[in-house]
């Protein structure tokens, strides 16, 4: 069982680890709030208790599978800091690790205790695993990762770029490998994970060497409700000119900002390109920022590389819209890239994932992502495998 714990949610999913076969999936939401529910499969949503929380959803849970035998639980954590570069077996330890990062991601890791805390009591007897964000990119050179502020600020308080999306990025650049009939270590890839949180990861002989994402998700392209980069100084700018103070600024770049604070509209890049299609200047606005900011984030980490064996999209935008991924590659014309028109449409489902025409010198390939098949597969190599 795969675990995804939010403040307000618990998303989950049943997998055949080897096969990747989905027995169940479902989500628990408006937890710890009025009118919680929890929805298995695509069966209608059941409501639970008024203030049941994600102990009381895994209980319920439990008895919509009453036919099926777990295994072991695999958790979603997103922020393991210096202290993990792989998944581990959970115990009292890794929790408080776990727990100790929680200042590094404050809108994450702490729903992510949540999950698991809960999770050990109700499957007291099960092996359960973390498996985390930023673990793949724990192999990023200290150029890639070092801001240039004074150093003891990363010796005392651990500041760098740590980099997210990593089971994502991972997983797709090993699709992309054996769609290429090739050993992911002798490819150089960048891989673009692009939905409402979107980074792009340039790997190398199968390790991640640079990433868009920083200290926090909030670094890096525009993404649906985050800003992405922006001059530092700008907070303090706001706070003189805006009278907002460094909370309001911080919660308005992670939650107001990025593609819905363009438009002023939406989060959603389909409601956005439909909208562009009726001719709102507004989202047309957000979309030509969104692609521009990706392509550039794109060429950047290029710096990171000898050569680009191909580019991957992947994630909710980066497998569906394909005017997105057609515009951002209008913006890569340097590199050489060059469209199918046909195969874009097609989103990869054609040709091995490939969108670019034969005549392109930059390959570009969609490949779904599979965070959960990774999950329950690090979840069984540390314990269905090893026992």
């Amino acid at each position: 069982m795969v675990l995804n714990s939010g403040s307000s949610s618990l998303k989950f999913a049943l997998l055949e680890p080897d096969s990747g076969r989905v027995i169940a999936q479902g989500i628990a939401e408006r937890l710890g709030s009025e009118g919680p529910t929890l929805q298995l499969d695509s069966n209608t949503p059941r409501a639970l208790g008024n203030g049941a929380a994600h102990a009381e959803a895994l209980q319920a849970l439990l008895g919509g599978l009453k036919e099926v035998s777990i295994a072991a639980i695999g958790h979603r954590v997103v922020h393991g800091g210096e202290a993990f570069s792989d998944s581990v077996l959970l115990d009292d330890a890794v929790l408080r690790q776990i727990r100790a990062c929680s200042e590094l991601a404050p809108l994450h890791n702490p729903a992510n205790v949540l999950g698991i805390e809960a999770a050990r009591r109700a499957f007291a007897d099960l092996p359960q695993v973390a498996v985390f964000d930023t673990a793949f990119h724990q192999t990023l050179p200290r150029a890639a990762y070092l801001y240039a502020i004074p150093y003891e600020y990363y010796e005392q308080h651990q500041v760098r770029r740590y980099g997210f999306h990593g089971t994502s990025h991972h997983y797709v650049a090993g699709v992309a490998a054996r769609a290429l009939g090739k050993p992911l270590a002798a490819l150089e890839l960048v891989t673009a994970h692009l939905g409402n949180g979107a980074s792009v990861c340039a790997i190398a002989n199968g390790q991640s060497v640079d990433t868009s994402m920083g200290f926090t998700p909030l670094e890096g392209v525009v993404m649906g409700t985050r800003s992405g980069d922006v001059d530092p100084n700008l907070h303090e700018f706001l706070a003189n000119h805006a009278q907002l103070d460094l909370h309001q600024i911080t919660e308005m770049l992670n939650k107001k900002s990025g593609l819905l604070g363009l438009s002023g509209v939406s989060n959603d890049m389909r409601t956005l390109l439909a909208l562009r299609s009726q001719g709102n200047d507004r989202a047309r606005l957000a979309i030509e920022v969104f692609c521009y900011r990706l392509a550039k984030a794109i060429l950047g980490l290029c710096a990171g590389l000898s050569r680009v064996d191909a580019l991957v999209f992947t994630g909710g935008i980066g497998e569906h819209a394909a005017e997105v991924r057609a515009q951002t590659l209008g913006h890569l014309r340097v590199l050489g890239a060059s469209v199918d028109e046909p195969l874009n449409r097609a989103h990869g489902a054609e040709q091995h994932g490939r969108i670019t025409s034969e005549s392109s010198r930059l390959l570009a390939l969609v490949v779904p992502t599979n965070e959960e098949l990774v999950i329950a597969r690090e979840t069984a190599r540390l314990t269905l495998h090893s026992a």
